[in-house]
């Protein structure tokens, strides 16, 4: 159990702490120098049952007020010390509110300097005292006299803290690892070494962990629990931590850093908390008040902002708290502020969620999200979102904003029997009536639109994502269309989703000007095929009608549009790959003119030939020289490929109905020609892909979003 002292300063917690353990907590030279309290202080107690009572004394000087709330987050147990020559003093009642707004509800009173007062003093400053507790979280704790001059009382409250202790118990370190920094020296022969108060979870020597908010990684050497060497550190101990590792220093990690499973590292400047204020504050709070923000051992500047009316004195409510930089939090650990010029404590709550919008954050469904994120249990708190628009989680970062432990994710998708959505390497959940409103309605939407457009290869995606209720974020919505797609219940080509099976049906008219197109493509000229304008010369056909059945056939998968109003056919695009690949075999490069002689060619139209299969990947320039992609080359296989191509699975995104890969939708690993950059696919021969109007799709392999370029493209 981990104790800590409260109180006005020169009321004798130091000395107390001393009589208790015999440790002078007081180490600094300016504290012997002044006999005060500056910074925090630890000693320990072993008592009867093997058990070791660990103890932070804290400053008790208002200017310090900041340093004992880096102690007093952590504590399992309140020593609030009063003398009681004093009685309750500025202090005393600042420390109480603070021992309140942290939650801490175990403790007692220590009346010390008892031997400095007669009974009828004692009796009303013991009065003054229960007054004072009365509405608190230590309303009727034990009010002891004491004398560390006599040692009365002394072993009243030894004896009454071991009992406290057996009450407490030892904490369930069930969640994942995380210790608040409030020491860091350098120790000769050891190194780097961090002490500080374990909030959740257990840490083995030799576990990998990272200090948040920076990053750094490191190596646990050697631990010390309750001041003994100890193989693992478990949550409530007080432990010192021997790191290791090629950016740990002294300097590297101070009071207010977290050290953590590797997984919790994700830190924020914007939580959504609610804000218990402090009678003693003179007016309510104001929109965007400037405070100073202090939770676990960190303190930070911040700001306020009201997600309702003004919180009035003595009254709750719910804030934004936006920080000056990111720290390392949980949701659901406490947090107080005070004023900036750090004179008197305002208020604090609980932080619920870590992940606040910046807009919309007054929104009724917001609201409802953030009433949510207040549930104590996981599970309910999830069921509780998952009603709330857009109906869909991140339950990867739910679990791990709450530092629950490995696997919570899987035990909470299980319980409340969710339909589970891989993006990257994080999991999102709907609840099953969401999903089945979702698929019925996609396919419902596929089924008319095809009905009412048997000319069309399907409906952009983005567009049919804005008309489905649920409306799924797009890196989940593509998600939820490439397990459809495994699923064989649609097919997504290019820019399109329709509905596996669906293919395009030509007109009468259009089928019998294609039969008459068709071999002006094909044969001995199926490299160098005449243009739209030429074509429609030679068939008697106006031109606008030409073209309009190529952009067709074209989003069909028949023909291919290598430059403007040049479209060859897919088969014949399919050959000049295997050319390719041939110039290109091992690795080797290969000039146009190679493939020009290799077609026997035009320049021109062999350069605007390689400049096709650069925008789309299969090949890769640098200056006047190419080289194959080996990664593109399934991007024009001819439509009748072989059987084997069956059993592929849907990729990322773009899949034949027959599991094929045919588009460059949805490829994590494709680049454009311009930049390098990744982007979303679904475009013509001489134009990068479409932009689309929100965030788009994250890849499969990566948790970052692709970056989309160039500019918007016809839906």
């Amino acid at each position: 159990m981990i104790i800590g002292t409260a109180g006005h300063i020169d009321h004798g917690k130091t000395s107390l702490v001393r009589a208790l353990t015999g440790v002078d907590t007081d180490r600094l030279k300016e504290e012997k120098a002044r006999g005060i309290s500056i910074d925090l202080g630890f000693a320990y107690l072993p008592i009867e049952d093997g058990d070791t009572l660990g103890f932070i004394d804290v400053p008790g000087h208002e200017k310090f007020v900041h340093t004992m709330l880096a102690g007093a987050t952590g504590i399992d147990f309140a020593l609030l010390v009063v003398a009681a020559d004093d009685g309750i003093m500025p202090q005393t009642r600042e420390h109480l509110a603070i021992i309140d707004l942290l939650g801490i509800s175990r403790g007692l009173v220590a009346l010390t300097k008892s031997d400095l007062a007669d009974p009828d003093r004692i009796a009303a400053v013991t009065r003054e005292i229960a007054a004072a507790l009365a509405g608190t979280a230590l309303e009727g704790a034990p009010i002891l006299p004491t004398s560390v001059q006599s040692g009365a009382g002394i072993d009243e409250i030894r004896a009454h803290l071991a009992q406290a202790a057996r009450v407490v118990g030892m904490r369930a370190d069930t969640g994942r690892f995380r210790l608040a920094v409030d020491r860091s020296f350098v120790l000769a022969g050891a190194g780097t070494v961090v002490t500080g108060t374990v909030l959740s979870g257990s840490v083995r020597a030799g576990d990998r962990v990272a200090v948040s908010p920076s990053g750094r990684t490191a190596r646990i050497r050697s631990i010390r629990a309750q001041d003994r060497p100890a193989e693992i550190g478990r949550a409530g101990d007080r432990c010192g931590l021997n790191l290791a590792g090629e950016t740990i220093s002294k300097d590297a990690v101070a009071r207010g850093d977290v050290v953590l499973d590797p997984s919790l590292h994700a830190p924020t400047d914007r939580i959504d908390a609610t804000l218990n204020v402090l009678a003693s504050e003179r007016r309510p709070i104001a929109q965007w008040l400037p405070v100073r923000v202090h939770t676990a051992s960190c303190e930070v500047g911040g700001r306020l902002v009201l997600l309702g009316d003004p919180i009035a004195p003595g009254e709750s409510g719910l804030v934004q708290v936006v920080l000056e930089r990111p720290i390392a939090v949980a949701s659901g650990d406490r947090y107080v502020v005070r004023d900036t010029s750090a004179q008197r404590t305002i208020g604090g709550g609980r932080l619920l969620d870590l992940r606040a919008p910046a807009r919309r954050r007054r929104t009724a469904d917001r609201l409802a999200a953030i009433a949510a994120h207040g549930e104590a249990q996981p599970t309910a708190a999830v069921a509780r979102l998952l009603d709330i628009s857009p109906f869909v989680l991140d339950l990867t970062a739910f679990v791990r904003d709450r530092g629950l432990q490995e696997g919570a994710e899987t035990t909470i998708a299980g319980n409340l029997n969710l339909t589970r959505l891989m993006v990257g390497s994080t999991l999102h959940v709907l609840s099953a009536a969401h999903w089945k409103m979702f698929h019925t309605a996609l396919l419902g939407r596929l089924d008319t639109f095809h009905a009412d457009n048997p000319d069309l290869p399907g409906i952009g995606t983005e567009r049919m994502r804005l008309q489905i209720v649920p409306r799924l974020p797009p890196a989940v919505f593509a998600a939820a269309l490439q397990g459809m797609a495994r699923a064989g219940e649609v097919a997504l080509e290019g820019a399109w989703i329709r509905r596996a099976g669906f293919t395009v049906r030509l007109g009468g008219r259009d089928e019998a000007l294609w039969e008459r197109v068709g071999p002006l493509l094909a044969g001995g000229e199926r490299f160098r095929p005449p243009r739209v304008r030429d074509i429609a010369g030679l068939l008697g056909e106006p031109e606008p009608d030409v073209r309009r059945m190529m952009k067709l056939l074209s989003r069909i998968g028949r023909v291919d549009e290598i430059a403007h109003d040049h479209f060859f056919l897919r088969a014949t695009v399919a050959e000049m790959v295997g050319i390719l690949t041939r110039l290109g075999a091992g690795r080797a490069e290969f000039t146009a003119a190679q493939f020009r002689d290799q077609m026997e060619n035009g320049r021109k139209v062999a350069i605007q030939i390689l400049e096709f299969f650069d925008r789309h990947g299969v090949t890769l320039r640098r200056g006047d020289l190419r080289r194959i992609n080996p990664h593109r080359l399934d991007l024009f296989r001819p439509l009748a490929d072989d059987a084997s191509a069956k059993d592929m699975p849907a990729a990322s995104g773009a899949a034949h109905s027959d599991g094929r890969e045919a588009s460059l939708v949805g490829r994590p690993d494709f680049k454009s020609g311009r930049g390098r950059e990744p982007v979303l696919g679904g475009f013509d021969s001489h134009s990068l892909p479409p932009r689309p109007p929100v965030r788009p799709v994250a890849d499969a392999t990566s948790t970052r979003p692709r970056a989309a370029t160039a500019r918007r493209g016809p839906e």
